[in-house]
């Protein structure tokens, strides 16, 4: 079950609202003692379904859940449409671009929000576990970046992450700066991948495969 709501993260865009999603397993109600690990996902339009998806296709993950029977909430949040509003509140890095021009990150306001306002309603209204190694945090592209971002710098509230062709050509250098700053604690585990013939989408990848060969 997916249920929708809307939410407004007043730092970023004031008043206007936004679609969160969130999904429960079908244990949910059979199971009214039973607690849940939280995933939180980036670009929430794009998760569950395609009628909601920037480009009609979304990740599935009501079908894929259900079919599956997996024992996990799944929290998304849209993101920001507007001009380069999604660039900026999934960038913790300020960055330039010959195309998209300057980019003034606002992750660090997002992921504040994300920890500090979203995930504890999370925690006060559904039956979640919500200690560190049952939080975790995933996203594509900027997504993805803003997930290893999650993973890194809040590492005491996100054990794991998924991190999908995560968008390192912002500033591999500043990436592997932040990465190397933070504390992360040996029981992490961060899942990234990158496709090969994606490499070649942005001049600065080459910079990022080197730059973080060793993360």
């Amino acid at each position: 079950m997916v249920i929708k709501w809307n939410v407004t993260i007043p730092k970023l865009t004031g008043d206007k609202e936004r679609r969160a999603y969130i999904y429960l397993p079908d244990s949910y109600k059979k199971e009214p003692d039973r607690r849940y690990p939280v995933m939180y996902m980036f670009d929430g339009h794009n998760v569950f379904f395609d009628s909601d998806a920037t480009y009609g296709k979304s990740w599935g993950m009501a079908d894929f859940m259900d079919r599956t029977q997996k024992n996990l909430i799944i929290v998304g949040i849209e993101c920001n449409h507007e001009g380069n509003g999604r660039l900026q509140e999934y960038s913790p890095i300020n960055f330039e671009n010959a195309t998209l021009g300057k980019i003034k990150a606002k992750g660090s306001v997002y992921m504040n929000w994300m920890v500090n306002t979203l995930k504890p309603y999370i925690d006060s209204h559904y039956r979640t576990l919500t200690d560190r190694k049952n939080t975790i945090i995933a996203g594509s592209s900027m997504g993805g970046l803003m997930a290893l971002y999650g993973a890194t710098v809040y590492n005491h509230v996100f054990q794991r992450a998924a991190c999908l062709s995560p968008s390192l050509w912002v500033s591999a250098g500043k990436v592997l700066e932040m990465v190397a700053r933070a504390h992360i604690r040996r029981d992490t585990c961060i899942y990234m991948d990158y496709g090969s013939e994606e490499m070649f989408n942005h001049a600065a990848n080459a910079e990022a495969l080197i730059s973080t060969a060793h993360l």
